[in-house]
């Protein structure tokens, strides 16, 4: 990723979002969660620190669970129109420890190409007609991305 800011909307444009500095991993995740939330087989997720992250407009909604792995999650999305924004895990106090951001909120197409993933997780729920990605570290599970994030 360049040195410059790369921004994203949700679908009615009501909440922004501004993601600057390197992403700790880019990954595919193929868990039950992503996928309900996603509407999708897998989410394509920028992984990066919070602090990197600056979201403006509306406010978004949250909608805190169990993870899949056992861990205190929030997803934040739209109110108004329902688009997945962000994620993370969550300690004691409820503060994010890394964002998860939603690639498909960010506003220019040109952003992914040449973004492939360096990590895939969950793939022992990866559908069987998904070939895993060349290249990219394949894990059944969870995994640490460095830098404290995991996903």
């Amino acid at each position: 990723m360049s040195s410059s800011s790369l921004h994203g909307s949700c679908f009615c444009k009501k909440i922004q979002l501004e993601l600057s500095g390197e992403p700790h991993a880019i990954a595919l995740c193929h868990c039950t969660d992503c996928r309900k939330i996603s509407g999708s087989v897998y989410t394509l997720n920028f992984i990066v620190s919070t602090t990197d992250l600056r979201i403006s407009g509306s406010s978004p909604a949250e909608n805190p669970k169990t993870s899949d792995s056992g861990k205190r999650y929030v997803n934040y999305f739209c109110g108004d129109c329902g688009s997945p924004l962000y994620g993370g895990a969550v300690d004691e106090s409820g503060k994010l420890q890394t964002a998860v951001v939603r690639a498909g909120c960010f506003d220019d197409l040109e952003v992914l190409k040449g973004k492939k993933p360096s990590v895939e997780i969950y793939t022992a729920q990866r559908l069987e007609w998904i070939l895993p990605v060349e290249g990219a570290a394949q894990f059944e599970g969870e995994c640490s991305l460095g830098r404290g994030a995991k996903m």
